[in-house]
């Protein structure tokens, strides 16, 4: 198994733990700095290991269909402890994570049409905010609110714009074939 591999195993791995210090408080007063700390390194995982892949021809399959399982399950699983937790509406979820279904089904379709669709911009400035809106919403820091309210607005919007986009540029996928 490759470093790129191993690494997105990592970050799998890093999920329950993560998990468990947003949830149960285990680490005290520090648990949501351990929680953010854990969301980073695994979030910086991601850019560590597909950078690797690239720069060495290290693409695997079971990267290609590991690694955005893997930022979904981290991202998912951030939302909806953020939900539980009361820091995010679960409408705002929905959206989010029903975006994530609606382009990993177009792109089964497209794969068995032998058809590979590329992440666009717009899915890459949205991951960027959704990011983003996770550690500021873990950090939960008060004089940030204001911030962590545009960033949480911004992600949704882009989330929405990169759905979008995404079905405009491949509706061609979903056409008939007889």
């Amino acid at each position: 198994m490759n470093l790129p591999n191993k690494l997105t195993i990592l970050r799998v791995i890093m999920i329950p733990f993560f998990v468990v210090f947003m949830l149960t408080g285990w680490g005290g007063e520090a648990s949501r700095w351990i929680s953010l700390a854990i969301f980073i390194v695994a979030s910086l995982t991601d850019l560590l290991d597909g950078h690797i892949a690239r720069k060495y021809n290290l693409i695997t399959n079971f990267g290609k269909f590991m690694d955005p399982l893997a930022d979904k399950l981290l991202v998912c699983s951030a939302m909806i402890c953020l939900v539980e937790m009361g820091r995010i509406p679960s409408w705002i979820v929905i959206i989010i994570i029903s975006r994530e279904f609606i382009i990993s089904g177009f792109r089964l379709v497209a794969a068995d049409n032998g058809r590979v669709i590329a992440a666009s911009y717009w899915g890459k400035f949205k991951t960027t905010f959704q990011m983003l809106m996770i550690c500021l919403m873990i950090a939960n820091l008060a004089p940030l609110s204001i911030l962590t309210a545009a960033v949480m607005w911004i992600a949704l919007i882009l989330t929405v714009v990169s759905l979008i986009d995404y079905l405009v540029k491949n509706k061609d996928v979903l056409a008939d074939q007889h």
